[in-house]
């Protein structure tokens, strides 16, 4: 079991943080670094490249003090690249955070839930399904396999997700993920067909589950399962001692991991 305490989500926002700040560089690299933008705030990292990058955003906040002179140096930042300053705040931060930047104009937009599981843990086979990671001449089948399953999402009982992201982007966006530093991408197949592709991140002794998807003829036969226990076994090995997964709240995601032994550990708000 994973205690859900301040030290273990500052543990987990901090490993979030460095993940922004290596998709920054990335960006920074392919589009130049007038056009992106990368700064610290109360341990946090702050990445602006865009309204449209999902990376564009302030992680890690809430477990040191906010200097709002700094942080009024990151707003001008993202002004000047016509950015929105999206903050994702831990629930077991400090509250204070979140009246800083209320009282500074934001505003609530969603939540995320963020999940855990202690390593190692157990496992079993899916029958007729096995997962491996992907080669380097596979990691276009695996933009292809995953963008495809993002674009037919499945159904589940919770908000709706309003925030939409076009193929094209998509598709850039995990090819800039399956270079982040300790990125390891995965493809499942069932019966010797290709069903679904997934992802994991290791830094600082945390597993980050980056996302999976599954092709939707398919679903339901544990294909996911499949995707999660074998990342959950490579991290182990690896020598982590967590692993994590984010996912909105009441969706499919959150309760297959549910199901896998994954415990609410706290919210972060948007």
């Amino acid at each position: 079991m994973v205690f859900a305490s301040a030290s273990v989500a500052r543990r987990i926002e901090q490993a979030e943080a460095t993940m922004i700040g290596e998709f920054g560089r990335l960006a920074a690299r392919q589009l130049g670094r007038q056009k992106v933008f990368i700064g610290s705030c109360a341990g946090g990292v702050a990445v602006a490249a865009g309204a449209g990058a999902p990376y564009s955003k302030v992680a890690g906040l809430g477990f040191e003090p906010i200097d709002e002179s700094a942080l009024a140096d990151i707003e001008s930042a993202y002004a000047a690249r016509a950015t929105p300053v999206r903050v994702e705040l831990s629930s077991l931060g400090d509250p204070d955070a979140g009246t800083l930047l209320t009282r500074r104009g934001y505003t609530l937009k969603g939540f995320e839930n963020v999940l855990a599981i202690s390593l190692p843990a157990p496992g079993r086979d899916i029958p007729g399904t096995s997962v491996a990671r992907t080669a380097d001449t596979e990691i276009a089948q695996w933009i292809e396999v995953l963008a495809s399953s993002f674009a037919a999402p499945d159904t589940y009982d919770g908000p709706i997700v309003e925030e939409h992201v076009d193929r094209g982007a998509l598709d850039a966006l995990l090819e800039q993920t399956s270079e982040i530093d300790g990125f390891i991408a995965y493809l499942a197949r069932r019966n010797g067909e290709v069903a679904g592709a997934g992802g994991m991140r290791i830094a600082i002794g945390i597993a980050q589950l980056c996302g999976a998807g599954t092709l939707p003829p398919h679903r339901r036969p544990g294909v996911q399962t499949a995707l999660l226990q074998q990342r959950l076994a490579d991290a182990a090995r690896a020598g982590c001692d967590i692993a994590v997964v984010t996912t909105q709240p009441g969706s499919v995601s959150q309760q297959n991991v549910q199901r896998q032994g994954f415990e609410l550990l706290y919210a972060r708000a948007i």
